[in-house]
């Protein structure tokens, strides 16, 4: 289901937000990624974000420790995403207890865990997405049908309580998804476009008509939330397009054609897989579509087994 990651992800600013991180090139690290076939990350001192977690679809999901370099497989789970601040985990494990999926947190200063319902079978709810104040969880909740996925709608668990609500939203695409907004809606593709919903009962708030597809799974909002990716609608030659979610209109387009984008790297760079060769790369890429710096080389065999990159902020 991973390899369904360009699927997709208000507006007002989030405190305390001050604008694009200078780098710093003084130390550097090489992070190998095991059964990447030898992909190493390219970190720097004073980076704006950190590689949290990765995976090869749902068959390996690797979690990096809290304070160290070392990444860990974890087997139980099929995907795992860190909060903000780095302090709680979410993962959704490979299998249904007692006949409901679930979401297993974790506080990674105290080690306590919390298995936490979601749906019951045959529903799965998966790509757990953080809120950016770090309290809730969402997550898409789908269900096979005639052999195929079929989305029905989202579940929002409330971190605190250890409580969790299933939302069914009619119109949905089969293949939409499910991710926050900075204000804490709901944001999903519809039609060619993107429509906004509220987490607390599926209304609809807002419908972004035309702007293109959200590019996720990693948070398609730049960090001041002024921008949105998406990728470009037919009728426009570029592949990746900003949106200003205040307006609601494709602000400015970008002159490159990524295979995928996982987030923003700060307010004027997003971080993309670039076709390179017979292989790829992961790149910081600016808003003229200029490769700025090289994060790592991406096997071919690597990106092959739907390979997904998770990032938290570094504050």
């Amino acid at each position: 289901m991973i390899a369904k990651i360009a699927i997709a992800l208000s507006m007002t600013l989030p405190g305390g937000y001050a604008g694009p991180a200078t780098l710093s090139v003084a130390a550097r690290a090489d992070l190998a990624l095991p059964a990447t076939a030898g992909m190493k990350y390219q970190e720097k001192t004073g980076d704006p974000v950190r590689l949290a977690a990765y995976g090869l679809g749902t068959k390996r999901t690797y979690l990096r420790a809290a304070t160290g370099d070392a990444f860990a497989w974890e087997q139980s789970l099929s995907e795992v995403s860190v909060s903000p601040g780095g302090r709680l985990t979410a993962g959704v494990p490979r299998s249904y207890r007692s006949g409901y999926d679930s979401l297993i947190v974790t506080d990674r200063t105290t080690g306590a865990s919390s298995r936490i319902r979601t749906v019951k079978r045959p529903m799965t709810a998966s790509y757990a997405s953080w809120s950016r104040d770090g309290k809730r969880v969402a997550l898409t909740v789908e269900q096979k049908e005639s052999g195929r996925w079929r989305v029905l709608g989202f579940t929002v668990v409330d971190v605190a309580a250890k409580s969790a609500r299933t939302v069914r939203v009619t119109g949905l695409s089969r293949n939409a998804g499910f991710w926050w907004s900075p204000d804490g809606n709901l944001i999903s593709m519809y039609g060619t476009g993107l429509r906004v919903y509220r987490a607390s009962d599926g209304a609809v708030m807002r419908t972004y008509v035309g702007v293109g597809l959200p590019t996720g799974p990693e948070d398609s909002f730049s960090p001041s939330g002024r921008r949105l990716t998406t990728w470009c609608p037919s009728r426009v030659k570029e592949q990746v397009c900003l949106v200003d979610p205040v307006t609601g209109r494709i602000a400015q387009r970008v002159n490159a054609r990524p295979e995928a984008l996982f987030g923003w790297w700060d307010e004027s760079h997003v971080i993309a897989v670039l076709a390179r060769g017979t292989a790829y790369r992961l790149a910081v890429l600016d808003l003229n579509g200029k490769v700025t710096r090289v994060l790592a080389d991406v096997p071919r065999t690597a990106w092959a087994s739907d390979l997904w990159l998770s990032f938290i902020r570094v504050s």
